[in-house]
């Protein structure tokens, strides 16, 4: 299904070099932040104290929330746990204080405010828990990347298999370098959004790289520039089909969403919008920088006849 067909192909890769200078312009200054300010990380890598309270009727999540930013937890999640009248919130370590004082002046706060509520648990998250949740994450992205090389080194060639790699890499450490400059909170969640865009990111390129293969099958008289941008212009109405509505889900958990959901949101919004920029002009720019050719997609077989005839060598 197409919105729309564009006529004439647009000249993408005339514009590739400017267009990736930028990318590493960007890509650089993500990297510089990362190493100058780090991640604000949250309690689940950190390590701090799960304080759980219950309450008569359904709870008040803002109410709740601007006591616990009374106590001076800024960004401390506020969310419902298990039912609407359950909430847990997770809260660093503080230093001074115990995990059992936090909880306690937690609470003692919260039953001001309501006296109805009661405490249902307390936990110490200890920072073993964190590092072992930082261990697994990286094993998980690097799983990723070693199976998405992989897969495209099996459906492709290796040209396509690295362009791919580099330009997802690309989207997340953008992402991770706009968490580091704000210094948003880097939780869980934020961690599975940006694993989400690199499997979105992958699939997008993927998409390219096929309609780039098809373009060599049947414009055998264009040059490898003009196939990328035959392909790329080809494949824009889906884009804007399937990234816009993607786009305006993540938006919708963006703005309706509520702090759960913020950076999460934030992180998914991100990464399409530069997963589309990746594709086209860090994927498969590098694509044609490397070299790619009718020949690495469809192999030359002969026709039938004699074997030792120059003139058998048909492509197919």
């Amino acid at each position: 299904m197409e919105f729309f067909r564009i006529r004439r192909d647009i000249p993408f890769m005339k514009h590739a070099l400017v267009l990736n200078a930028i990318s590493f312009i960007t890509f650089a200054l993500a990297v510089f932040f990362l190493v100058t300010r780090g991640l604000n990380l949250s309690v689940e890598f950190t390590g701090g104290t799960v304080v759980e309270v219950a309450y008569e009727q359904p709870a008040d999540l803002e109410a709740v929330r601007r006591v616990v930013e009374g106590q001076g937890y800024a960004e401390v999640p506020v969310q419902n746990f298990g039912s609407s009248r359950d909430v847990i919130m997770r809260l660093p370590a503080a230093a001074g204080q115990t995990s059992g004082q936090q909880a306690e002046a937690l609470f003692a706060a919260l039953k001001a405010q309501n006296p109805t509520v009661t405490l249902s648990r307390t936990e110490f998250v200890g920072p073993q828990v964190g590092e072992e949740l930082v261990h697994n994450g990286l094993i998980a992205l690097g799983l990723v990347i070693l199976g998405i090389m992989i897969y495209l080194s099996m459906r492709f060639e290796w040209k396509y298999a690295v362009s791919a790699i580099v330009a997802n890499l690309h989207d997340v450490v953008i992402i991770l370098g706009f968490f580091a400059f704000f210094q948003w909170e880097f939780s869980l969640a934020v961690l599975a959004a940006t694993l989400a865009v690199l499997g979105y990111s992958v699939n997008e390129s993927v998409i390219i790289f096929d309609r780039i293969r098809e373009a060599f099958r049947r414009q055998r008289k264009m040059t490898p520039q003009q196939v990328i941008d035959h392909a790329i212009t080809t494949t824009i109405s889906r884009t804007i089909i399937t990234h816009g509505s993607t786009q305006a889900m993540v938006l919708a958990m963006l703005v309706f969403g509520g702090p759960t959901l913020f950076y999460f949101a934030l992180a998914l919004t991100i990464g399409i919008c530069f997963g589309i920029y990746s594709s086209v002009f860090v994927a498969a720019a590098m694509a044609m920088w490397l070299g790619i050719k009718r020949e690495d997609l469809i192999k030359a077989t002969k026709t039938e006849g004699d074997p030792d005839d120059p003139n058998a060598g048909a492509v197919v």
